[in-house]
């Protein structure tokens, strides 16, 4: 009558061999009546749990553990876990034999730290003692309770067992486990929940509908979100190449082409247009000439006057009103002492600057002047590649855009033709791992047109919505170190 009120029939009961006993309880101190759930291993009994009908449970002294039904899994490829022997039953009694139980019960919370070695893992030997049993199974359904306790059984069994291929089970609202289920929502219910049991969390692996929320912006973001790139400030270079958030860009061109000026001219740009703020690593640059570069842009003047142009100087009040803007918009990340910058030492610097100023954007400039030891047996290439691997990490998990600007190797017999990406001294991974690669190449040639000319070469995209391999060209103000789209 007990087992029936639960919803499991006597043939179930005496498949599992159930049986009624009157035996001493350690528990009570005292005989009582008991339920007998015998604990089975290649049809040997291994141990023997009792069950006193004032809700008190013990077992054989010293018998070993293992897991209850343990020979209803031979040969399955799929196994259930539950957290009861009733649980168990009532999941027989809608349809499921290849289930096991635990025999302890589930502990109060999930243990930090690693998992102990099987010899020291004495809460879980269990586990351990019916590895030869689990290790073939492919996959695992976790049924535990809905409770604390049982999501932290969850938790410990699915670590042990390998999560890939552990999935868990969700019970209706009000049911704490398989046996609620079978009583109150009938077996059906109780099938559907296995059936539609969900794989655990595995770090770093994910379906596309676990970002859904994210995809779905995404369709529906403005002409003028920062997720199609944000305008540089040109309109012929925007047709090619607008700056996305979490990118890398790569710029490179032969020495006095510009490259580093027209980066600077970018940033004062996102400055002024959107606001952006900015860490610029920059080790070719004094302080005073780098404020200099950055106000003229800013305002528009020069900040001397005859030495390369013939327009007034700016005033004193205009120079402060642009130092006063730098300020706000730039942080510098300067190495003060004899020794170069790593990489390393900049990003954690970066990361700082995220939390501290909100930067939106990083320069990093330029290669060749960073500190590149690495391990014995290292190449270069392979230092290249995981250098830009935390590079691009860095820009992706803050959402700043990074720029790098690395110089072209040796290129013999120049005859004053634009480098391509390829040719960056070090490695091809510059233009391989780049999201953006940009050649920025500086007119030498009278014939060809005005030596002011600048082609901004967009040599990569890699994200079609934001730009296009394309050669725009822009106009260079010597006066105040702007660049303009040609007329």
């Amino acid at each position: 009558e007990w087992l029936a009120a639960r919803g499991v029939s006597l043939e179930t009961a005496e498949r599992n061999g159930l049986a009624s006993q009157r035996v001493f309880s350690p528990v009570a101190s005292a005989s009582t009546d008991a339920l007998v759930f015998p604990y089975m291993r290649d049809g040997d009994l291994v141990n023997i749990k009792y069950r006193g009908f004032d809700k008190s449970f013990w077992q054989v002294k010293g018998a070993e553990k293992i897991m209850f039904g343990l020979d209803d899994i031979a040969g399955q490829s799929e196994v259930i876990i539950v957290e009861g022997e009733m649980d168990k039953l009532a999941l027989e009694q809608a349809g499921f034999k290849n289930v096991i139980s635990v025999p302890d019960g589930a502990p109060g919370k999930v243990k930090e730290g690693p998992v102990p070695a099987p010899e020291e893992d004495r809460k879980f030997e269990y586990l351990w003692n019916c590895r030869a049993a689990l290790d073939p199974v492919q996959r695992i359904i976790i049924a535990a309770d809905a409770d604390a306790p049982g999501l932290a059984l969850a938790e410990e069994l699915a670590r042990r067992l390998g999560k890939e291929r552990c999935y868990r089970v969700t019970w209706p609202e009000g049911c704490k486990d398989a046996n609620d289920v079978l009583q109150n929502e009938g077996a059906a219910t109780l099938r559907a929940c296995i059936e539609n049991s969900e794989g655990f969390p595995v770090r770093g692996l994910f379906r596309f509908s676990d970002f859904q929320d994210d995809i779905s912006n995404y369709f529906s973001v403005s002409d003028n979100s920062e997720m199609k790139g944000v305008s540089t400030g040109w309109t012929s270079v925007d047709r090619h190449y607008r700056v996305v958030p979490g990118e890398l860009t790569v710029v490179t061109g032969v020495p006095n082409s510009g490259k580093s000026e027209w980066v600077d001219a970018l940033v004062c740009n996102l400055a002024v247009q959107h606001g952006w703020t900015f860490a610029l690593c920059s080790m070719e640059n004094k302080v005073h000439e780098h404020a200099r570069k950055l106000v003229e842009k800013y305002t528009g003047e020069p900040w001397f006057e005859g030495k390369y142009t013939n327009k007034p100087r700016m005033r004193p009040e205009t120079m402060r009103a642009g130092l006063h803007w730098l300020d706000n918009q730039f942080v510098l990340i300067r190495h003060e002492d004899d020794e170069m910058p790593s990489v390393d030492w900049i990003l954690g610097l970066a990361r700082s600057a995220v939390m501290r100023h909100g930067i939106r954007g990083l320069v990093i400039d330029p290669y060749n002047e960073l500190d590149h030891k690495r391990p014995t047996g290292q190449t270069e290439t392979e230092y290249v590649s995981q250098m830009l691997t935390r590079i691009k990490k860095f820009a992706q998990h803050y959402d700043v855009h990074v720029w790098f600007v690395a110089h072209p190797r040796q290129l013999h017999n120049w005859r004053g033709e634009p480098p391509g990406l390829y040719d960056i001294s070090g490695s091809a991974h510059f233009i391989n791992k780049c999201d953006n690669g940009v050649v920025v190449h500086r007119n030498r040639d009278e014939k060809a047109g005005s030596l002011r000319e600048v082609t901004v070469m967009v040599a990569k995209v890699r994200n079609k919505v934001a730009g296009s391999i394309g050669d725009p060209k822009l106009e260079y103000n010597v006066s105040n170190g702007r660049y303009e789209d040609l007329k």
